[in-house]
Parts: structure tokens; C-alpha cells; sequence
């Protein structure tokens, strides 16, 4: 599609529509870009055999943030934007009131989680607290791909969801239409943003960065389509949640031991 063609679909449209980096982290990306050069994958991908998943298991995050802070630092989201491919939240149930007998659960993720969490409640007023990494879902049924009035969101046959630049006029759709927060507006690019899985790794046969950076393998990724792979291994023997099964999104990020009061 030529330019002329785009700016015109573009203002068309809108008429239509009514409108501190760790060196381990730096170090670890750089060694497996380098590897990607002699990956046997590269060159020679075929989408069609494979389909990815992804599984966190919330009983290993320790909230340290250094996913997110790989997936900025990889994917050049801007640090001084309070914008995230990915994210750590903290819950934190207090104990329950004498007066109500209701629980009351907290929720934050300041930067983030990049820059970790204060402990701003005392110890003894909490009953349980935990960390809940969140990531694009990927769906199978995407609500983003389906609100998207030029084609610009879509999703690729190996399950990826992705954002084509050049077509996205910036309407903003997606991001009201994605019932889990995962999208976000790119104000260098004018456009609809989000996690890619590090799309241009995982063609490679790299890992995304939030993956390859997390400390305690409380992320995991690989092919659905590999019945050996430890993805399809995880949801064969472990109890798997999904974020918001009712809404029939049809999520392809599982989630081990994930609490009741989770969002």
C-alpha cells in the first residue's frame, strides 16, 4: 500500500469512526542476540508449524521487575512513559475486619513493578500477599483484532497477535476493546501498542526477553505444537488458570496458582 493510499484510508477512517537497566539484563539480551546469528531457525521459519503459549506460575515471582525492565529495554518502550508490554502487580489481602468480616485486597504496581515495592502496610495487618505478573494474552478470540476498522491488529498463524504500523491510524479502539490493559498508546509511532512475545526473537529461536530475564523461571514459553516442549509438559500436569475465562477470549497465557481476589 502506497503512502497516499494509507493517509487517505487513515483520515477516512477517523471521519467514519468519529475521530536503570541491570547489566545482567543488557549482557543476557546481547549473548542471545549474537547466538540468534547461528540459530537454525533463522531463515527459515515457517509459522505455520508452530503455535505458541505462554504459562506463569505465580508461586515464583518475587516482584522484582527485571522482566519488565527487559521488555523496555528490548522492545524500546519509553521509561519515561508509564506505559508496559508487561507488568508485575502485587496483591495484598488484609485481614478481616472485625466490624465488616470482608477482606479488603490491595492492589498496586508502581513503574510497573521496575523499581520493586514498598512495603506500606504493616506485616501484621496482612493475611496474604503475592505478585501477579501481566502480559498480553495472545487470544485465540481477540477482541482487539475484532474492534481494529482497518485491519491493523491481526493475528498470525503460529497465535501471535500483532499491530502492523504502517496500516494502525491510532484510533484507539483496541486499547478500550482489550478487557485485560495489555495495550497501549505509542506516541513516537502515533499508534496502537503492545506485547509482541519479542516476536522478532521467538522467529530466531530466542525467548522473549521477560522470559529469558526472570530469576526464578516464573515464566515459560514454547511451541503448543511440540508435545515435548515444558509449555505443553506445565499445563499437562500442573491446574491451570486463565485470566477472565468467562468473557471467551480464549487466552493462551496460563497461569499456575492464581488466587481468587486476582483481577
Amino acid at each position: 500500500m502506497d503512502i497516499s493510499r494509507r493517509e487517505f484510508t487513515k483520515i477516512g477512517c477517523k471521519i467514519i469512526i468519529g475521530a536503570t537497566a541491570g547489566t545482567t539484563i543488557v549482557e543476557s539480551l546481547i549473548t542471545n542476540s549474537i547466538a540468534a546469528e547461528n540459530s537454525p531457525v533463522k531463515g527459515g521459519y515457517n509459522w505455520e508449524e508452530h503455535f505458541w503459549g505462554y504459562v506463569v506460575d505465580t508461586r515464583k515471582c518475587i516482584g522484582c521487575g527485571r522482566c519488565a525492565n527487559a521488555c523496555k529495554l528490548e522492545n524500546h518502550v519509553p521509561f519515561d512513559e508509564e506505559v508496559y508490554r508487561t507488568w508485575i502487580e502485587r496483591y495484598r489481602v488484609k485481614k478481616t475486619s472485625l466490624e465488616t468480616r470482608e477482606e479488603e485486597v490491595v492492589i498496586d504496581s508502581p513503574d510497573g513493578g521496575i523499581e520493586g515495592f514498598v512495603d506500606d502496610i504493616p506485616a501484621e495487618e496482612i493475611k496474604k500477599a503475592f505478585f501477579v505478573p501481566k502480559i498480553c494474552n495472545h487470544c485465540d478470540n481477540p477482541p482487539c483484532v475484532q474492534v481494529c476498522p482497518v485491519g491493523a491488529t491481526y493475528t498470525t498463524k503460529d497465535g501471535v497477535v500483532l499491530v502492523d504500523y504502517e496500516y494502525c491510524i491510532g484510533c484507539r479502539y483496541c486499547i478500550q476493546g482489550c478487557p485485560y490493559g495489555a495495550r497501549y498508546f505509542n506516541t513516537e509511532k502515533g499508534t496502537a501498542d503492545k506485547c509482541t512475545w519479542c516476536y522478532h526473537r521467538i522467529t530466531k529461536g530466542l525467548l522473549p526477553a521477560c522470559v529469558q530475564a526472570c530469576p526464578t523461571g516464573a515464566r515459560k514459553f514454547g511451541d503448543m505444537l511440540d508435545k515435548d516442549s515444558e509449555v505443553n509438559k506445565i499445563i499437562d500436569e500442573e491446574r491451570i488458570n486463565l485470566l477472565k475465562p468467562d468473557l471467551g477470549t480464549k487466552p493462551k497465557v496460563f497461569y499456575i496458582g492464581l488466587d481468587r481476589e486476582v483481577k
